[in-house]
């Protein structure tokens, strides 16, 4: 069976630094995002200002439930502000 792949690009807010955004994210990855079911991988790119976060799933159905419950997650919510 093929794997997912889930891609969200984004730019930084205003005043957030790289180095206090790759704190954050790093424990939303291990917190969060690395405990989802049908979780296998993780890659973060950036390109300039452009970041690109890839994570790659067993299924359509384990994209969609950690998608569903970012919103609920207390350090997802952070990511997502910077």
């Amino acid at each position: 069976m093929a794997n997912i792949i889930g891609m969200v690009s984004f730019t930084l807010k205003e005043g957030v630094s790289e180095s206090d955004f790759l704190l954050v994210h790093e424990k939303y990855n291990r917190e969060f995002v690395s405990k989802q079911n049908g979780y296998i991988t993780h890659k973060l790119l950036v390109n300039g200002d452009k970041w690109t976060d890839l994570v790659i799933w067993e299924s359509m159905d384990d994209t969609q439930n950690t998608f569903e419950a970012v919103g609920k997650n207390a350090v997802a919510i952070e990511v997502m502000s910077l």
